[in-house]
């Protein structure tokens, strides 16, 4: 605890004092550009955060990753109000700071958004949109139906795969071996790494790989669907009752046979809704990854943006967003039915 402790309040704190110094002196293009003493400089304001950790939690201090990060008993006896803590006005100061920085990063401007030039622009192409062009409706039917396709096969072709590595990525069926745990480290990193590269990317790889087409898109939900399931199986997994599995491991029953009959029967039903819900998200995810060549409507909506004949992208907006709404109400009722 001590160690997350330290690290959480080094972060807050260094970035406070990265701020600080844009405050006092802000960098040059060049400067920004300039990675090893930009990196020099981070680092050395990480230190300094650390060091002034250390120093409050010796002063009996509580800072904000003391109090996120202490015992639920030491919680229930916190009774301030959080203004009257130190943490708080760290939490204060440190979002004022993200947000401040975030505006800045963002060059966020009320101007431009009040803009007459800009509103009658967009006026323009809102008045297109709200007036589809419905004789591209069949074709547009026909690549919703592809699109639907490419995230129903990619998303059944996920689920066994997901479902294996599930158990191999659960700390409480890993981590009880010293080669179990290191399965469990590295298959854990394999799979966030492919989940933090977006589909979008995979898309532009498989499109090379096997060309442009939906054959393409549905590799690349394929992929970000196996990271993304086997992560939520295996937290699912991971907050299963001990109770049956110690019943059935007192009969002798091997660890697959313990597996079956007291992992399985907990899991079954929030494995079922999450794979429900995972293909409502393929069917959204389907109609961008074809901006990129990755096959259904996507492809027919960035042709028809190119050339910017917003009548059609209007059609084609209309088909998206009642196919999204009808995946998203059918799923919601049937995860519904099955808690």
């Amino acid at each position: 605890m001590r160690i997350k402790t330290q690290i959480f309040d080094s972060i807050i704190f260094g970035f406070l004092f990265v701020g600080s110094i844009f405050l006092v002196r802000p960098p040059s293009e060049e400067e920004l550009l300039n990675l090893p003493m930009n990196t020099m400089v981070t680092l050395g304001c990480l230190a300094l955060g650390f060091a002034l950790s250390l120093a409050l939690n010796q002063m009996g201090i509580k800072t904000l990753g003391e109090s996120i990060f202490e015992p639920p008993h030491k919680k229930a006896q916190n009774t301030h109000s959080w203004y009257k803590t130190f943490w708080g006005w760290q939490m204060l100061i440190a979002f004022l700071a993200a947000f401040s920085a975030g505006i800045w990063v963002t060059e966020f401007s009320i101007t431009e958004i009040l803009s007459e030039e800009g509103f009658a622009g967009a006026q323009r192409i809102f008045s297109s949109l709200l007036t589809p062009n419905f004789e591209i409706l069949p074709r547009a039917v026909l690549a919703i139906t592809e699109t639907i396709f490419m995230a129903f096969i990619a998303t059944t072709f996920a689920i066994p795969v997901a479902f294996v590595l599930s158990f191999l990525c659960a700390k409480n069926i890993m981590g009880k071996t010293t080669p179990g745990l290191i399965l469990y480290a590295s298959l854990r990193t394999l799979l966030n790494v492919t989940r933090s590269i977006e589909p979008l990317i995979w898309a532009i790889i498989f499109s090379v790989w096997v060309g442009i087409g939906p054959f393409s898109g549905m590799l690349a939900l394929l992929l970000h669907s196996i990271a993304s399931l086997a992560k939520q199986y295996s937290e699912i997994v991971e907050c299963v009752e001990n109770g049956p599995i110690e019943g059935i491991q007192s009969t002798g029953a091997s660890s697959l046979q313990v597996l079956w009959f007291a992992v399985v029967p907990q899991i079954i039903l929030p494995y079922v809704s999450f794979t429900i819900y995972r293909w409502d998200i393929n069917v959204r995810m389907a109609t961008v990854i074809g901006l990129v060549g990755g096959g259904g409507i996507g492809t027919m909506l960035i042709q028809y943006q190119g050339q910017a004949l917003w009548n059609e992208v209007g059609c084609l907006v209309l088909v998206i967003a009642f196919v999204v709404w009808l995946m998203d109400t059918g799923s919601a009722y049937i995860r519904e039915a099955l808690k």
